[in-house]
């Protein structure tokens, strides 16, 4: 396979064809390609993926993220010989990705079905809104919606106000997550048997996966969870306080840690008031404890506060964005953000691949490729033979 030996990580032997575009399928497929896999993505020719063009700023960097360590290739799926062209592809491939609305690869012939006939072991990974089935499956999903329909986006927030966002795409996160979760799954049981299969991973399947006990709570005990800001209900002191030049967290709310964060503020007694002494208690009396806390936290600096934590053995911590975490000694000790030269910045600083592997640590090769087919030749060319006239006839044609 194409470049194997450079790869490195524990899926160096597999090969992904990724269909999909914006958020939820490629970072399926960006996962695979950290971990070291040849993942090849098709996009429509003269416009590529939209997330070529997404992203804040001056300039739009979210293709350099959720684009590295893959080949870029062009294909016109609405054309037959463009579908003629990625089935070709899926021949020698371990697995292909799609996050399209459920019914569009088979009305392109690169269904299921389809696929087992040129390749019986292909495992299909499929990341939509709804799922494949259901009476939902068709409606067009955005992570947003899934986020909703899956009970997070009603949580999160001010009680006082309609519920907020998290500030990023976590429903497609997520899908893409459990999606490889399943697909690598899916691997291990090809292997024993011979057989592929599909994975069939909905955004809000995947947000009703991380919802905890809230199903049943409700059937229980007739519990709906309601938005609660910054806190979690019946758990305290764990809340950000204001400090003199700023915010920071502090997380205290077992027994023995509360009784260390009173210690450290110089109101020992406070662990012993039949208020706090236990954890129902504290939770009950959460703001008259926040208020206390806060009122501490305000005569001291971020830093004061936080050596003061570390010392008595609190959770506590600062409040990361971008510039604390590329000044932060755990982020460079554990090579958390990495450089990744690119034709445009020799130090394209971006988060590493991740998790840690003691024995088959993939790596990031290349950031996403702003040429739009850039791989054309050498996947098409190199690999399956078709001539340069035939593949400047293809492009000319917008097939590629």
């Amino acid at each position: 396979m194409a470049d194997s030996v450079a790869r490195k990580g524990p899926l160096t032997d597999i090969r992904l064809i990724e269909l999909g575009q914006l958020i939820a399928g490629p970072f399926c497929g960006q996962l695979m390609a950290d971990m070291g896999a040849d993942v090849i993505k098709v996009e429509p020719p003269n416009q590529g993926d939209p997330m070529r063009v997404w992203g804040r700023g001056d300039y739009p960097l979210w293709w350099s993220v959720c684009a590295r360590n893959k080949r870029c290739v062009t294909a016109n799926l609405r054309e037959s010989e463009g579908q003629a062209l990625v089935r070709r592809l899926i021949e020698s491939a371990d697995m292909v990705l799609e996050n399209f609305r459920p019914g569009t690869m088979e009305r392109w012939g690169l269904g299921y079905e389809d696929l087992v006939e040129i390749n019986p072991q292909i495992i299909m990974i499929r990341v939509s809104g709804y799922g494949q089935t259901g009476p939902y499956a068709k409606r067009a999903g955005y992570a947003a919606i899934g986020e909703a329909m899956g009970g997070m986006r009603y949580l999160c927030g001010e009680p006082d106000r309609q519920p907020s966002r998290a500030g990023l795409s976590i429903g497609d996160t997520l899908a893409a997550t459990f999606a490889c979760n399943g697909a690598l799954a899916a691997l291990h049981h090809r292997d024993c048997t011979g057989e592929g299969q599909v994975i069939d991973a909905s955004i809000y399947e995947s947000v009703l996966s991380v919802m905890e006990a809230t199903i049943p709570e409700y059937v229980v005990s007739d519990y709906i969870r309601e938005r609660s800001g910054s806190t979690l209900p019946n758990v305290a002191p764990s809340n950000i306080y204001d400090c003199s030049d700023g915010i920071f967290l502090i997380a205290a709310n077992q027994d023995t840690v509360f009784k260390r964060l009173c210690e450290t503020m110089g109101q020992p007694e406070l662990a012993e008031d039949e208020r706090f002494r236990r954890h129902t208690a504290r939770g009950a009396n959460m703001q008259i404890l926040d208020d206390i806390i806060n009122a501490w936290t305000k005569t001291k600096t971020v830093a004061e506060v936080d050596q003061l934590m570390q010392e008595a053995g609190v959770p506590a911590g600062k409040i990361f964005r971008a510039p604390e975490m590329l000044d932060d000694p755990q982020y460079a000790a554990r090579e958390s953000i990495v450089d990744t030269p690119t034709e445009e910045w020799p130090n394209l600083k971006m988060q590493n691949v991740f998790p840690k592997m003691s024995k088959t640590q993939g790596e990031i090769r290349w950031p996403g490729n702003t040429t739009l087919g850039a791989h054309n030749n050498e996947i098409y060319g190199a690999e399956l033979g078709i001539s340069d006239a035939e593949l400047v006839r293809m492009k000319a044609e917008s097939i590629i």
